[in-house]
């Protein structure tokens, strides 16, 4: 599998914080970046996001409006499921990155990390998806493992894919293994199954046809 840092993009310089706000509104209108790394003496301050730039006022320069730049960024040693995430935080389709000295070295592209992640096991292999609901406090990944081992199953991935302050909600790839042996044995470990499955459907219909039945005869 490729390296993410193989992602890793300098195709635009950064915004040195001296230009005009009028050229940052034109760069931003040939692109359709959300957002973009600004750069002050050669160091990385923040990035400016393409909808700020549109209020504000042309004559300016970009670093009057310094206090308006967003501060994420990602490590060129973070792992690509942390680059997703950090995706998701911000509502970004440009992350800038920093090596381990703080030192600006290029940015990912949404679109590129997306590629990655489609080569990746977890969407390339071939397989079942389960997702499974337990209590915060409740579940373990280790668990979760062993459940789908035991019936002869591969974990090919799984992460925490939706949480609140009661609940986790994981998502787990499988290869191999007789899916409906692996969920009714995550339901003996009381984990509620949130994904529908056509062994459940087929189920859920008969249970449906047998309760208009008992209604049927009982008019």
């Amino acid at each position: 599998m490729t390296d993410i840092n193989n992602y890793i993009t300098n195709d635009f310089r950064p915004i040195d914080s001296s230009e005009t706000i009028a050229w940052v509104q034109d760069f931003f209108a040939d692109l359709n970046f959300s957002h973009f790394p600004v750069l002050e003496d050669g160091i990385f301050i923040g990035s400016i996001a393409a909808d700020d730039v549109e209020t504000f006022d042309t004559d300016k320069k970009t670093i009057d409006y310094k206090y308006t730049l967003e501060r994420f960024f990602a490590r060129k040693s973070m792992i690509w499921l942390d680059v997703l995430e950090v995706f998701a935080k911000n509502h970004t389709n440009l992350i800038p990155i920093l090596d381990e000295n703080n030192v600006y070295t290029g940015y990912y592209e949404m679109e590129d990390i997306i590629k990655f992640f489609h080569e990746t096991p977890f969407l390339k292999e071939p397989g079942g998806i389960i997702i499974v609901q337990k209590g915060l406090l409740d579940y373990s990944m280790s668990e979760i493992t062993q459940i789908v081992e035991s019936n002869n199953g591969k974990v090919l991935g799984c992460f925490v894919s939706e949480a609140t302050l009661e609940n986790v909600q994981i998502t787990v790839k499988i290869g191999l293994g007789a899916i409906n042996e692996i969920i009714q044995t995550f339901r003996r470990y009381n984990y509620d199954i949130i994904s529908e499955h056509q062994e459940d459907t087929y189920i859920n219909s008969l249970k449906e046809r047998s309760d208009y039945l008992d209604k049927y005869l009982n008019i």
